[in-house]
C-alpha cells in the first residue's frame, strides 16, 4: 500500500529536478518542457504530464479526453464537445477560462443561464453556451478524474461584429470635374475588418483600411478614404462603403451615398412630323438635358434677325409650312450653369396628295362590288355547265309559223 503513494512524489521530484523541466516520452527518454523557474505544477498536472512507456500506461492513453477548438460569432451559440473512450468509473469535467467548473457530469457548477447541458454519458460530456460575449473568448478544459488526472483543451474564439459603417465627408453638390475625398468607418469588428469602395459596379481603389484598437481593448475601428474626380455620368451614382469580414458569412454589409453633380446643359432638336412638307404643321421640340435642368431656351433662324423666340417652352411651332420656312435653326438650352446650342436644318418638301376617307371608303365598295358581281359570273357558268350536260339538246316549235313550213326536222325531240 506504501508503494502507490511514493510514486506521485518521485515523479514530482523528478519533473521539477530535471533541467527546464522534462518528462519521459513513450520512448522511455527524458524530453524536454517548458517550466518557469520558481514555479512547481500541481501535483496532478506534474502526473498526468508523465507518460511511461510500460504496456499498462500505453494502454491506460484510452482515458485521455479529447475535444476540439470552436470559433463563434458574438451573440452566437458554441458547443463545447468532450469525449474519452475509458473512462475508468470518473466523470467528464468542464472549466471556464478562469478555472470555474462549469460542469461536472451532469451536474451544474456555475450558476449562469446560458451555459446549458447538452449530453451527458461517461464518454461524453458536451456543453452549450448561448449569447457568447467577447469576455467568454478563452481556452476551456476538459478534465477527468483519473490516476494521473488528464485533461484537453479547447480555444475558444470569439468573433466581433462590425458595425455598420458610415460614410462622411459629402456635404453637397459637386461640379463636374471636382475631386471629392469621402471617408468611411466602421468599429466593434473582431479580428480587424477590411473595407472597400465601389460606385455603382465599378470598383474604386482607395487608401489601404486603417486599423485602431477600441477602448475594450479586444475589438478594432477600421477606416479608409477614397479620392476621385466626378464626370456628369456621375450625376445622381451611388458611392458604396462595404465591409468585409469572417463574422458576416458572406453577408452584405455596406452604405451608401448617393452624389449630385451640377454640369452644363446639352440639346438636340427633333422635328414632328420627321419629313415636314408644305402646309402641314410642324413642331421643332429642343429636347435640353443637365442638371439643372435648362429654364430658358432661345430659337434663331439664320440670316434672320431678331430671335425668333425666347421662352421656357422648348419647341418652335409653324402651324401652316411653306417653303420660305427653310433653312437652318439653332435652339440654345439655358441655365445657371452655362448654355448649349444645337442646330437643325429644314427642307420643306412639295405638298401630296393625301387621299382623302371619302374617297377610300368608295374604292372599298367598289371593290366589295366587283368581287361579288365576279362570283355571280363563276356561278352562272358553272350553272349552264351543268344544265348542258343533264338536259341534252332539244328544240322548241314556236306558234306562229305556218303549217307549210314545219318539217319533221324541225320538231322538237320530246
Amino acid at each position: 500500500m506504501g508503494a502507490p503513494s511514493v510514486l506521485p512524489l518521485f515523479l514530482l521530484f523528478a519533473c521539477c529536478w530535471a533541467p527546464g523541466g522534462a518528462n519521459l516520452s513513450q520512448d522511455g527518454y527524458w524530453q524536454e518542457q517548458d517550466l518557469e523557474l520558481g514555479t512547481l505544477a500541481p501535483l496532478d498536472e506534474a502526473i498526468s504530464s508523465t507518460v511511461w512507456s510500460s504496456p499498462d500506461m500505453l494502454a491506460s492513453q484510452d482515458s485521455q479526453p479529447w475535444t476540439s477548438d470552436e470559433t463563434v460569432v458574438a451573440g452566437g451559440t458554441v458547443v463545447l464537445k468532450c469525449q474519452v473512450k475509458d473512462h475508468e468509473d470518473s466523470s467528464l469535467q468542464w472549466s471556464n477560462p478562469a478555472q470555474q467548473t462549469l460542469y461536472f457530469g451532469e451536474k451544474r457548477a456555475l450558476r449562469d443561464n446560458r451555459i446549458q447541458l447538452v449530453s451527458s454519458t461517461p464518454h461524453e460530456l458536451s456543453i452549450s453556451i448561448s449569447n457568447v460575449a467577447l469576455a467568454d473568448e478563452g481556452e476551456y478544459t476538459c478534465s477527468i478524474f483519473t490516476m494521473p488526472v488528464r485533461t484537453a483543451k479547447s480555444l475558444v474564439t470569439v468573433l466581433g461584429i462590425p458595425q455598420k459603417p458610415i460614410i462622411t465627408g459629402y456635404k453637397s453638390s459637386l461640379r463636374e470635374k471636382e475631386t471629392t475625398t469621402l471617408n468611411c468607418q466602421s468599429s466593434g469588428s473582431k479580428p480587424a475588418a477590411q473595407l472597400t469602395w465601389r460606385k455603382g459596379d465599378q470598383e474604386l481603389h482607395g487608401e489601404p483600411t486603417r486599423i485602431q484598437e477600441d477602448p475594450n481593448g479586444k475589438t478594432f475601428t477600421v477606416s479608409s478614404s477614397v479620392t476621385f474626380q466626378v464626370t456628369r455620368e456621375d450625376d445622381g451614382a451611388n458611392i458604396v462603403c462595404s465591409v468585409n469580414h469572417e463574422s458576416l458569412k458572406g453577408a452584405d454589409r455596406s452604405t451608401s451615398q448617393r452624389i449630385e453633380v451640377l454640369y452644363t446643359p446639352t440639346a438636340m432638336i427633333r422635328p414632328d412630323p420627321p419629313h415636314p412638307r408644305e402646309g402641314q404643321k410642324l413642331l421643332l421640340h429642343c429636347e435640353g438635358r443637365g442638371n439643372p435642368v435648362p429654364q430658358q431656351y432661345l430659337w434663331v433662324k439664320e440670316g434672320s434677325e431678331p430671335p425668333l423666340k425666347m421662352a421656357q417652352d422648348s419647341a418652335l411651332i409653324f402651324p401652316f409650312l411653306n417653303k420660305s420656312d427653310s433653312g437652318t435653326y439653332g435652339c440654345t438650352a439655358i441655365s445657371n450653369m452655362g448654355s448649349y446650342t444645337a442646330y437643325f436644318t429644314l427642307n420643306v418638301n412639295d405638298p401630296s396628295p393625301v387621299p382623302s376617307s371619302y374617297s377610300t371608303y368608295h374604292a372599298i365598295i367598289g371593290g366589295i362590288v366587283a368581287f361579288i358581281v365576279f362570283l355571280l359570273l363563276i356561278l352562272l357558268i358553272f350553272l349552264g355547265h351543268y344544265l348542258i350536260r343533264h338536259k341534252g339538246p332539244h328544240f322548241i316549235l314556236k306558234p306562229n309559223l305556218s303549217p307549210k313550213f314545219l318539217d319533221s326536222n324541225l320538231l322538237s325531240e320530246n
